[in-house]
This record gives structure tokens, sequence and C-alpha cells, in this order.
């Protein structure tokens, strides 16, 4: 009998995970729903009932052991849901987290997804945790991540949410207005949706709609929210007021310093064209309340790629974002030629520099963005940036000179994105770039085709790039991007070719660090996405990487890579990594001067990487590399990383992130002699990378959190040469005095009361060493030292007040009326 009971059990589940997309049908209602958390109107016991999920990890295709149970209801105004996920209240996890922070803490949360234009591959995730802390991003296509779902959090929008705890469980009330959605317009519409219980307790992720880890993308596994009818939605306009606040101070090296008040006062508007498309716009925004950048020595050739904090370039961005050609920190960054000046007074005595912005003011900023009924997405970006100046002092005249460092620029985007059938699509963008003056123009065009078989098994990947600078220097260019891959079953595989040619020139409004490039990527791998006897998942790979000079063709370099992963029955997780580079590389690019090379010797590495179970109060982060040069025994490599956090209640947690990363043999380009020659050195490049961040939650909706980083990098030179037409070094005279020691601090600290949906206040203190203040690293050359000497030297301050204000403009006018 019980063999029997156990087959029955199996061809149930069996039927169950191998049946179609399920079909929730939506209900339209005309009554107003009071979100509370308690799910009393008589309206939810009218809607269907989305129950029956399916577990996702850590054992798909089991069913949970705790039900859950799902309604939707709609007006013309929003989209409700109501869910109930019964439980042992005593098992419900209930740590307070940030908006956007659940992953990885001690929460239960549940989401509801959409795919309003039903393509399979774009949406909406909406999170509610246990404690009522709203998450909510937008779903990416083509993101891959080895933990989570593919999604953007840096999107927000403005949503209703209640929680209540019962007596077998919890409920959550949600309210989601048109204005944080975008649809066709179609009389009767078909969406995609599906819903997510996470119970931290034993890891348990389940979906209504079964997301089978063996099957590539996420929003293509969705079910059906059927019969949505007649939406007549309201005008969707709303406006965003702030006013900000404060003072900065600024040490300088002869002992002064210089006291500025900050104010300033702008407004983001936000205007729902229609269902499909929304303007989003910025008037002189300010971005002044941000995390600092994790500023690094950079001893390469090549340009720092920097994060992006400031939120109206972080939020509904994915679309302009798809080709790959917009790099947002370009729009309002660092004058152009801010250095240069900076430079020019240093190096003069009879100069003094007044003023000198770093950052560039934006007039505006606008983004116009949404998708029609045909699945054509439609992108449009707009900036105007200030031109800014900086003022010098002759000393020997009186004369005050402004010097430009950046001109008017307008940046402009347009993106048309096509959805095809299942998860393919097609894309256009187009990139512009327009100075005052005509100094220097840039256009980069891009078409990008994605196609998908229809059982989703096989992947093809086209990209073309063409740029055109104007201007002073006129060049074109162009790259073309080639990929075939197995995506699906045990062993996948992948074969890419990529070429740059010499003059292609994406970088007034995306990033690359160098073009003139042919290479390719060859992959293999075996991945096991269900769980076996000792591992939820596990995967393993080989890939070859060869690279070249597109003009002339000359060999650079090829490296053999092999990883392994294991997610293991205790939560831990594991990485192991090899790298072998068996030939001697061609560098053209390091000695950063035409038709100079320089060789590099060939190396092997391997490291691991991995962390514990993160539900647990202490949780560890860890990894460990190590590499050596087989004709250079004394030049090793290592590196490791330590990452604890630990969980002291649910108010409050701490983070620490200790990096250390030691090259005793790094060959590069150290300066130029008096002839203009390039000369490089082997040197001993230590770096030190130590991050404190922690976390107090007073209420689901006020938090104060603190960032302290200190960098320490220190160059320490042993032999300079230059290179002859092979790359073969040619020993140089040594030369005193290019040794270096730098130093990074930054403390970031912001309290964050969300005191109306929408609205918030931020008061905030940032704290930065000086940059007049180098630390003596004959005196100091230990990173204890450093770190010690830190706190002995002048730091600059800067403490600010910010309110924003959310106004809708529908609720504005009901109150005007009543």
């Amino acid at each position: 009998m019980k063999k029997l009971l156990a087959i029955l059990c199996f061809v149930i589940v069996s039927n169950t995970i191998g049946a179609q997309e399920k079909n929730l049908e939506a209900l339209k209602i005309n009554t107003s729903i009071k979100i509370d958390g308690i799910l009393d109107e008589s309206v939810w016991s009218q809607a269907a009932i989305a129950d029956s999920f399916i577990e996702n990890s850590p054992n798909y295709g089991s069913i949970p052991k705790r039900s859950t149970i799902v309604r939707v209801l709609y007006s013309d105004q929003a989209v409700y849901v109501g869910a109930y996920m019964y439980d042992d209240p005593k098992k419900i996890r209930k740590q307070l987290t940030s908006r956007d922070g659940e992953q990885r803490q001690d929460i239960d949360y549940f989401s509801v997804f959409f795919d309003t234009y039903n393509d399979n591959q774009n949406g909406y995730q909406f999170l509610v945790t246990a404690r009522n802390v709203q998450s909510d991003g937008r779903l990416v296509a083509n993101r891959v991540s080895q933990f989570g779902l593919p999604t953007d959090y840096s999107w927000d929008a403005v949503w209703e949410s209640k929680v209540t705890i019962q007596k077998d469980g919890w409920i959550v009330e949600m309210k989601i207005p048109y204005s944080a959605l975008r649809f066709s317009k179609k009389e009767v519409q078909d969406w995609g949706i599906n819903f997510q219980r996470y119970t931290r307790t034993d890891n348990v992720s389940a979906f209504w709609n079964k997301v089978d880890p063996n099957q590539n993308g996420f929003v293509n596994q969705f079910g059906n929210l059927t019969g949505v009818k007649n939406i007549v939605p309201p005008l969707r306009l709303s406006f965003l007021p702030y006013i900000t606040a404060g003072v900065r101070t600024t040490p300088y090296a002869d002992g002064s310093s210089k006291t500025t008040f900050l104010r300033n006062g702008g407004m983001d508007l936000k205007y729902g064209v229609n269902e499909s498309f929304t303007l989003d716009a910025t008037l002189i925004p300010d971005f002044g309340q941000v995390v600092s950048d994790n500023v690094v020595l950079n001893l390469t050739p090549y340009e720092v790629q920097f994060q992006e904090n400031r939120p109206f370039f972080t939020e509904g961005i994915e679309l302009f974002n798809k080709a790959g050609l917009f790099y947002s920190r370009r729009v309002g960054g660092t004058p152009s030629n801010y250095s240069s000046v900076k430079s020019t007074v240093q190096n003069n005595p009879n100069l003094e520099l007044l003023s000198n912005p770093g950052i560039t003011q934006l007039y505006n900023a606008t983004k116009f963005s949404g998708r029609n009924k045909s699945k054509l997405g439609i992108g449009i970006f707009n900036a105007v940036a200030a031109q800014m100046n900086a003022e010098v002092l002759d000393k020997t005249t009186g004369k005050v000179t402004k010097v430009e460092t950046e001109p008017l620029t307008n940046y402009n985007i347009i993106v048309l994105d096509q959805a095809l059938k299942g998860r393919s699509s097609i894309t256009f963008t187009n990139t512009n770039v327009i100075r005052s003056g005509g100094s220097r123009n840039a256009n980069v065009s891009g078409l990008d085709i994605n196609l998908f078989d229809k059982e989703n098994r096989y992947n093809f990947v086209w990209n073309g790039r063409y740029s055109t600078i104007t201007g002073l220097d006129k060049h074109d260019g162009f790259a073309n991007f080639l990929k075939f891959a197995k995506i699906r079953g045990h062993w996948q595989y992948s074969i890419s070719n990529n070429i740059e040619s010499k003059r292609y020139d994406p970088n007034d409004l995306g990033f690359l660090k160098a073009p003139n490039e042919f290479s390719g990527v060859g992959k293999i791998g075996y991945y096991v996405f269900t769980p076996t006897k000792n591992f939820f998942s596990q995967n393993y790979s080989l890939s070859v990487v060869p690279m070249y000079l597109l003009t002339p063709f000359k060999f650079s370099s090829i490296q053999y890579q092999a990883n392994a992963f294991w997610f293991f029955k205790n939560f831990f997780d594991l990485t192991i990594k090899a790298t072998v580079v068996p030939d001697w590389q061609m560098d053209y690019f390091e000695m950063r001067t035409e038709g100079k090379v320089m060789k590099r010797q060939p190396y092997w590495f391997t490291g691991f990487s991995g962390s514990t179970d993160s539900r647990k109060s202490f949780f560890i982060r860890y990894g460990l590399g190590y590499a050596e040069a087989p004709h250079f025994p004394n030049d090793s490599y290592h590196n490791y990383v330590i990452g604890p956090r630990y969980r002291f209640n649910e108010h409050f947690s701490l983070d620490w992130e200790f990096t250390k990363e030691q090259d005793n043999g790094q060959y590069g380009f150290a300066f130029y002699d008096p002839n203009g020659e390039p000369v490089a050195g082997r040197r001993k490049n230590t770096n030190f990378s130590n991050v404190l961040s922690g976390i107090y939650n007073f209420t689901p909706r006020m938090n104060l959190t603190m960032r302290a980083r200190h960098y320490w990098s220190q160059v320490l030179y042993s032999n300079f040469f230059t290179t002859d037409a092979n790359g073969d070094y040619i020993p140089h005279t040594f030369v005193a005095g290019q040794d270096q020691n730098f130093n990074a601090f930054n403390l970031d600290m912001f309290y964050t009361w969300d005191f109306k949906y929408g609205s918030k206040l931020i008061v905030g203190w940032k704290n930065a060493l000086g940059n007049d203040f180098p630390i003596n690293g004959q005196l100091y050359n230990r990173y204890t030292q450093n770190l010690s000497q830190i706190f002995q030297q002048p730091h600059g301050n800067e403490f600010n007040i910010r309110l924003i204000y959310y106004i809708d403009y529908l609720s504005l006018q009901k109150k005007q009326h009543s």
C-alpha cells in the first residue's frame, strides 16, 4: 500500500510539474479596498484562488510543507494582491531590513511578478517581507545570477502594502497603482504573472507557476492572468520636489580650510503619457547624498569604471542599458579638463586655484520609455550639462581667469527594442553627444539580434556597432560580436567572437577599456540544478580565451580556465577557479605609446571562494588565490578576502570585508623619460581594502546606515626597463622617487525616514581624507601604520539634510474638491 501511495504521489507531482502554464482569472472591482492586511472585504472571497505552489529550491519539484493562497483584484486605479501564508507564527522569520535589502537576511517574504506585455522577457517584481518592508525592481532580460532572481532593485515605485500576523500564518495585502506599471492599450489583455513565497526557516523558495532551474530564463516561466478588461486608468502625474541644505568644510595643505554652505532645490516629475509610456524628468538634480566611490590607485592603462549610485540614473534605465552603450557616469561626471587645470596650477608657483568644481552640474535630464501593444519598446533619454569653469588667480598680476573645464553638452539616446516570439528580440540603439564649440562630438549606433529557438535550447547573438567622432579629431570605427550557445540541459556550451576596430570609440557616452581587439571564447560546462546526495546544485566548466591585436593582426595571449561550483546541503557554497596562461603574452597597451609592446610572462593561478549559511546570525564570505610565474619564481601573487557579518538582533547588523592583494612581480608602465619615451618597471604592489558597514532599522520605514572604507596601495620599484620591437626588456637606469603610497578613506552615514509613501527625509554626513595630505610611505610602510595615520590627517566633512515630498496629482485634486 505504501508503494502504491508513493507511486501515486510521484505521478501527481510529475503531472503537476509537467503541466502547461497555469491560468488565473482576473476579477475587476468597482469598490474601494482598505489596505490593512486583513482581506475582510467581500470581493476578496469572489476572486479566483492561486495555490498549489511548487518548490524551486532547494528541492525542485517538491510540494512545500506550508500552503499559500493568493487572490488578485483590479480596478481602473490599481491591481490588488492578497496572500495568505500559512505557518506557525513562532517560525516566521521577522528581521527588519532596509528597502530592497531582504536577500540573505533572516526574513520571510512574498513576491508578485508581472509581465504586463506578456513578451516573456520583461517584467516587474513587488516584494513584501513579514515585517512589511517593501522591495521592488524591474526584471531584466537575460540577466544571469548564481543566487537570486534577475531583478534590478535600483528601480523604485510608489505602492502600498500591509502585513498582519495571524494565529496560523501571515497575510500581506498590496495595492499597486498603474503609475507603477506599464501595459499595452487593449480592451482585453492577458498578463504574465507569478507568485513567490520564500520561507527562511528552511530556505524554501516556491512559485505558483513552476520555475524550473534547468530551464533558461525566468519571465518565460510565468503563468497567465487572464481577462484583464477595459482598464481606464486615471491621469498618471506625480511630482517629487526636494530641498537640500548643508555645509561642507575642505582642508588645505597650508593649514587653512574652506567652508561652503550648500543649498539647492529641484524637482522630479513623472507623467504617464498613456498606459504604455511614461515621461520621467529631473530639473536641477542634486546627487550629493550618494555613497562615495571606491577610489583606487590605477596603475593600468585603462579607465576605472565606477558603479552608478544616483537614483535617476539607476531607476528604469534597463532599456537604455540593453545594448551596453550607456555608461551613465559620463553624464554629470568629472569635467574633462579638471585634472589638467589642477596639474597646471600645482606646477606653477605664481598661480593659485580659486575654484575647480569636480562635478559637472546638470540643468535637466529626461527619460521617455515604454512598450506598445506590438511589443515595441521605445526609449528616449536626454540630458543637458552646464558649462563648467575653473577660476585661476595669477599672483603676479592679481588677475583672475576663467578656464573652461567642460563645455555645454547635450547627451541623447534613442532605443527601439522589438520583442519577438519567445525570448527573442532585436534592438537598435543610438547614442549622441554634442558639445558647444564642436571640439568633439560623438555618435554611436548599435544593432542587437538575440534569437532563441522554440524549445529555448539554443541561443544566437549578433551585435554590430559603428562609431563616428567629429570635431578636431575625426575618426570612425566598428565593433562586431557573434555568439552561439546551447543553454539548456546538463551539457551546455558556447562559442563567441568579438572584433573591435582600431578607431572604434563609444566612450563619450559608453565605456570601453581599449579597442583594436580580436578575441574569442569557447566554453563547455556540465550543470546540475537539482539536488543530489551531497549538493543542492553544482556546475563545472572549461573555457579557452584567445586574444589578438586586430590592426596589425598579432597574437596577444591565450588562456585556459576551469571553474567548479557546489551548493551544499548545509547551505554553504564553494567555488574553485584555475587559470593557465602557458605562453608569453604580448601587451600592446601597457606602454601607453603607439607601436610599443611589452612581453608578459606565462603564469598559472588557482583560487577558491565561498560563503556559509546566511540564515545564521554569524555569516562569513571568504576567498583565497595564488599565482606563480614559472620563469620568475620570486614573482608570486596572492590575494585573500574575509567578510564576516553578524546580526545582533532583528534591528542591527554589522558587515566587515577585508581584502589583501599582493603582486611581488608586477611589470608595468612607470613614467616617460625626458625624451618622451615610455619606461616600465618591475614593482611590488600591495593593496588593502577595509570596509565596515552597518545598518540599524528602527522601523520598516526608518533606518540609519553607515559605511566606512579605507584603501591603501603601496608600490615599490626594484628596477626599470624599456622594451624593443619584440617586447623584450632593455635595462634602464634606476630612477628614484617613483614609489607610491596611496590612501583613500571615506565615511558615509545616512539617516532615512520614509514618512509617507514616496516621501522621505534624509540626513547625511560624509567624511573623507583630504586630497592634499599624502602619507609618507617611507616612514609608514605598513598597512596598520597607514590606517593609524589616516586619523592623524585633516579630513573634509559634509553635513546635509534633504527633504523629498511625493505629490500625486489625483490625490491633490481630490483634497481640493473635498
